[in-house]
């Protein structure tokens, strides 16, 4: 098992630093110089929180997709409500949702003690949480882009329009992606992220109760903890490996036991080319790791600041 977890990292790192287009200003050896201790630091304090408890690595993963989703990944989802504006942390995706901010804090502290100074920013810990994330819990190592910059402001409007909700059909979940400038392959391989984690009944209750495509054994377990009215908080794992990272997200789709109504319409067995992927990926575990590797560099190089735009925040959830 060691020895096909070294073969994957190898492949999906080598992959990643020779075909993924990223932005110019963004690069893997960023730190190397100015504080080569910065993502050994990243990486503790990850290791650290999912050690206390796993689910906060799809946390953290999570918490750089909405970063991104929302005018790039800029570190906006970080900041609190100020006099001048709303953040995104009470939009509706995000309110009583998104959480980890705690160890992204924990992050910034480590990090700036071992650098010695605020070098490195908070939209950067988030890319690199959510690498070493799906790392820790036994996904592909894929090399982050770094040299983002962190926003001045955050819109709490922005992060309502842009994050796409568990009720989405798949056209609305494939013109979301392509507002962002990802395509179908990257829908499919991030929506895997799914694979860690657990859901609340409230984003899933829709589709236990009224979805005809799925599992009935499956929706009447769901409902047990998910009852038709109340219990809004009450979770369930997204697939049945939650603390591992693997392909057994797309085997429950094959299965009609996709939680979310969104990750069910991913698959829908009528050969379309959402469905062949699904079916590789189930299929075939080193596609996915290298595709997903791939596509999460993509998704990190949406609209970064660089160069003398935003700034390195002292503390991630406020300006400067």
């Amino acid at each position: 098992m060691a020895g096909l977890r070294s073969l994957l990292v190898c492949i999906v790192v080598v992959a990643a630093t020779i075909v993924i287009p990223t932005s110019a200003q963004l690069s893997a050896s960023f730190y190397n110089s100015v504080c080569p201790q910065a993502l050994p630091a990243i990486r503790r304090v990850v290791k650290q929180a999912i050690f206390r408890e796993p689910r906060i690595g799809a946390s953290l993963l999570r918490l750089h997709f909405h970063d991104c989703f929302v005018n790039g990944c800029d570190g906006s989802i970080l900041l609190d409500d100020t006099s001048s504006f709303t953040g995104e942390k009470t939009a509706f995706p995000n309110a009583n949702s998104v959480r980890g901010f705690d160890v992204i804090d924990d992050i910034k502290n480590a990090v700036d003690k071992a650098c010695k100074g605020s070098v490195v920013s908070c939209a950067d810990i988030l890319a690199v949480a959510a690498r070493d994330s799906v790392f820790l819990l036994e996904g592909p190592l894929y090399q982050v882009q770094l040299g983002r910059r962190d926003a001045r402001t955050a819109s709490l409007n922005d992060a309502n329009r842009n994050l796409p909700p568990p009720v989405f059909s798949f056209s609305q979940l494939l013109s979301n992606f392509q507002a962002h400038g990802l395509d179908l392959t990257d829908l499919v391989v991030l929506s895997a992220a799914h694979t860690i984690g657990l859901a609340r009944c409230g984003t899933f209750r829709a589709r236990i109760y009224n979805d005809t495509n799925i599992d009935p054994n499956f929706a009447a377990s769901a409902r047990q903890n998910c009852p038709s009215s109340g219990g809004d908080d009450n979770t369930e794992p997204l697939d049945a490996t939650t603390r591992r990272f693997d392909t057994i997200y797309f085997k429950s789709l094959l299965q009609q036991k996709g939680l979310l109504h969104s990750d069910q319409e991913l698959y829908k067995n009528n050969g379309t080319d959402s469905d062949k992927l699904v079916l590789k990926y189930s299929r075939n575990p080193f596609a996915f790791a290298r595709d997903f590797s791939a596509s999460m560099i993509k998704m990190g190089s949406i609209k970064p600041l660089t160069g003398n735009d935003g700034e390195v925040r002292l503390n991630c959830r406020k300006i400067n």
